[in-house]
């Protein structure tokens, strides 16, 4: 049986955009078998499926099915290490970073990098959780301690950095995150602070030649500045939305709109 989407509608799966008046939300089932058959008919007929999973995005893509966000964009969640890579291959201004394996790469660290230097968790992290700043040996011991895969990171001495939203082929939002007193770190979630100061156009366009050159179509990328160069520092395709609140920006009406012009 054919079933037929309003025209003003479209189809989730993830709960991101459930408070989208223009979206139909299914919910996330692992077996596909549990969808019944009118939603699985509404999955099959879409011309495109908005927020996925992992999961989904890669079958869709098999499918050659249309997703939002795009399957690049999926292939990169919460992974530092093919950020990296990425940036790397695409010549993208980025901390000069390694990744070493196994207890005899590890034990070289300290032949590449002086200290104070960053080691994060490669994978799954976010939020601000899972960095080290590494002055001495005994921090570098309890980095390693917690990861099996080094990945490691000349420090830049900076207490601010800048959050630049991509949203479709667009910036959405942009602004400063501000470290709190005795932190390195920007993290809203460990007490960064947002600051709506203008953004450096430069930064502006750093940021989404970064999205288009990846592929990556809703994902905030943080970026900063250090001796006059700007560095992008990571992607996140999983932002929080506390800086759309700093600045009074409605996100579900902003997202409500780009699907009806059509623009993601």
């Amino acid at each position: 049986m054919f079933i037929m989407i309003p025209s003003n509608k479209v189809i989730a799966l993830e709960a991101r955009l459930r408070d989208c008046k223009n979206v139909i939300t299914l919910g996330v089932r692992p077996n596909f078998n549990d969808y019944n058959s009118q939603e699985a008919d509404l999955i099959r007929n879409a011309e495109t499926i908005y927020y996925p999973t992992t999961f989904y995005a890669d079958l869709f893509d098999a499918m050659g099915k249309n997703t939002f966000p795009s399957y690049h964009t999926y292939k990169c969640v919460q992974d530092k290490i093919k950020h990296s890579a990425l940036f790397a291959m695409l010549n993208i201004p980025h901390p000069r970073t390694r990744v070493f394996y196994g207890k005899r790469q590890k034990a070289t660290i300290t032949d590449h990098f002086d200290y104070p230097f960053i080691g994060k968790i490669p994978r799954g992290s976010a939020m601000g959780r899972g960095v080290y700043l590494i002055k001495e040996h005994k921090d570098l011991e309890v980095y390693l301690n917690s990861t099996d895969t080094a990945y490691v990171q000349d420090f830049l001495p900076v207490k601010r950095d800048i959050r630049i939203v991509v949203i479709g082929k667009k910036i959405v939002h942009a602004y400063w995150r501000l470290a709190p007193p005795g932190e390195f770190r920007t993290n809203l979630a460990v007490g960064g602070t947002v600051c709506l100061d203008d953004v450096p156009a430069d930064a502006l366009d750093l940021a989404l030649h970064t999205a288009h050159r990846c592929q990556w179509d809703d994902v905030g990328i943080d970026i900063c500045e250090n001796n006059g160069c700007y560095y992008v520092l990571e992607a996140n395709m999983k932002y929080g939305k506390e800086g759309f609140r700093a600045a009074g920006i409605d996100y579900i009406r902003l997202m409500e709109t780009l699907i009806e012009n059509e623009e993601i």
